[in-house]
């Protein structure tokens, strides 16, 4: 099919019309005072294709920021797998099923050694959840070390790792936070600093009587503001927790699947094996599916002494979805698509902060980019919402990440290419023009 332009800009905040007016009335009297809508005018939609979300006068918006549909929204190679198999079979990992251990072998075959054991989960809140009770039971430990500014998910366990959800979820007294990269300072001795940070933090749970139990690092530092750079500097904070007798975990939910292009998942950037690695969005392309993959010596004893299921975890439709997400990877060439879009994207990137002073540092790796929006080079958190508000009125979707708010987070389907790339910097120019910055 021709793919459809979005609208032309219009600038400034949108009044709701009557029929979305009424949806947000209902959303809240439904749904309560705790989800969030993103924009200042919020966006419609009711179905997707490819990088397109559409809304019901059929507007078409070009998707900068899902990765849940990492191949694409509404996929047809996964839409008939997941019909095909809840035709056939939907139920639980406590029978006897192939497609659960053919979708294993295949997971595992993308992963290095150790990491030979998978264990499936709904979500990556869930994935990550089931992280921490293997880990406090491997090391005897219950401290946990998380960047200032990360994202692990919502369970009750893991919502207090969980910095970014803000002061009204405040971190447990057995986490220790501790600042991500500086982007600023990047350098052969970025690793070696980030790991001495993790020291400190050790040593800080050790003084207070606590027993280091996991490092878990969102291995591209999504909701810290997008730090891919330089490759390596994970593995000497890896040895910082193991040598404390904790262990390390490589959250994958946003930066795996082939998204950073050079590798399938984050940590392979930085020269480290994990001993537990969490799955999640992308893995059903939006059915619900998540897993964690580890080493089987950190799960022996956990397995042992007591017994793990999920009821929905692993059932064969996710199973047989999560199949035909990585046949899309594998067939349509996505992770050297992300390697080869991302580096065309960023490199227009570039370009267009040589002519605007709104865009500052821009970093990533495949497509997965983070943008700084600046005033003066300083972050500049209601600039990046003007931004992205703006972005949205000309029908492309975009949000903001980082503790300040300023990082304009690019986090497309994997299949958007060159010419999507190009669309996104010509409207982005056209707002940067328009608010004069």
């Amino acid at each position: 099919m021709t793919e459809p332009m979005p609208n032309a800009y219009v600038p400034g905040k949108g009044a709701l019309a009557p029929a979305e007016a009424a949806l947000v009335e209902r959303r809240l009297r439904l749904l309560g005072p705790a989800y969030r809508l993103f924009y200042e005018t919020p966006v419609h939609l009711v179905r997707g294709e490819g990088v397109w979300l559409y809304d019901p006068e059929g507007n078409a918006y070009l998707d900068t920021y899902n990765n849940v549909a990492s191949v694409g929204h509404s996929h047809p190679h996964v839409v008939a797998a997941m019909a095909r198999q809840a035709g056939t079979l939907a139920s639980h990992t406590r029978y006897l099923h192939e497609t659960i251990l053919d979708y294993s072998e295949r997971l595992l075959a993308t992963f290095p050694a150790p990491l030979e054991h998978v264990m499936f989960t709904c979500t990556g809140s869930e994935a990550n959840d089931l992280a921490l009770r293997i880990a406090r039971h491997r090391t005897g430990g219950t401290g946990v070390i998380v960047t200032e500014n990360a994202y692990h998910g919502v369970t009750l366990a893991v919502s207090t790792i969980s910095p970014s959800l803000g002061p009204g979820v405040p971190s447990a007294d057995w986490v220790r936070v501790i600042p991500p990269p500086d982007p600023r300072r990047l350098g052969p001795d970025t690793g070696a600093a980030f790991a001495d940070e993790v020291r400190r933090a050790i040593a800080e749970l050790t003084a207070a009587g606590i027993r280091p139990a996991a490092l878990i690092v969102d291995t591209i530092f999504s909701s810290d503001g997008v730090f891919a750079a330089p490759e390596g500097l994970l593995a000497p904070a890896a040895e910082a927790i193991r040598a404390a007798g904790g262990l390390f975990i490589a959250d994958e939910v946003q930066p795996g699947f082939g998204r950073t292009g050079t590798a399938m998942w984050g940590f392979q950037r930085h020269g480290v094996v994990p001993d537990m690695v969490s799955l999640g969005k992308p893995m059903g392309n939006g059915y619900p599916v998540a897993a964690l993959v580890l080493c089987p010596e950190v799960v022996a004893d956990f397995g042992a002494r007591g017994r793990y299921f999920n009821t929905f975890g692993g059932n064969a439709v996710a199973a047989a979805v999560a199949a035909a997400v990585l046949d899309v990877i594998e067939t349509e060439g996505l992770q050297e698509n992300a390697l080869r879009t991302g580096a065309r994207f960023a490199e227009a990137l570039q370009s267009l902060a040589a002519r605007h002073d709104a865009l500052g540092q821009i970093r990533g790796a495949g497509l997965f980019l983070g943008v700084d929006i600046v005033t003066e080079g300083a972050p500049d958190s209601a600039l990046a919402a003007r931004v992205v508000n703006d972005l949205r009125a000309a029908r492309v979707l975009i949000s903001a990440t980082g503790p300040a708010a300023h990082v304009l987070k690019i986090r497309p389907p994997l299949v958007f290419d060159r010419d999507h790339a190009d669309l996104f910097c010509e409207r982005l120019d056209t707002v940067l023009t328009v608010l004069g910055r």
